[in-house]
């Protein structure tokens, strides 16, 4: 297996994203080993052997579900309170 740093690193900078989004064939790994500069980048990702992987979903549905159980007084026993009574309640 060949090392691709060089063309990650030339991928996300053409792509504008970080090299973690960059994802790149691995069936065509002796085809990306042979680009070394920006411009053989641009081709491999117009031939589709290199593309920008889609931004992860960040759910809040876990979030809301306990800030509802919390506005019904759960989650608030002496084991969860950090502060003096007087810092918790103004």
């Amino acid at each position: 297996m060949v090392s691709l740093k060089l063309q990650k690193r030339l991928a996300a900078s053409v792509l504008k994203c970080g090299k973690r989004k960059v994802w790149m064939d691995p069936n065509e790994s002796s085809e990306i080993s042979g680009a070394n500069s920006r411009q053989n980048v641009r081709k491999l990702i117009k031939d589709g052997f290199i593309v920008t992987r889609p931004n992860v979903i960040h759910s809040k549905s876990r979030h809301q579900r306990l800030m509802a159980a919390k506005a019904k007084g759960r989650h608030t026993g002496f084991g969860k309170r950090k502060g003096t009574a007087n810092a918790r309640m103004p």
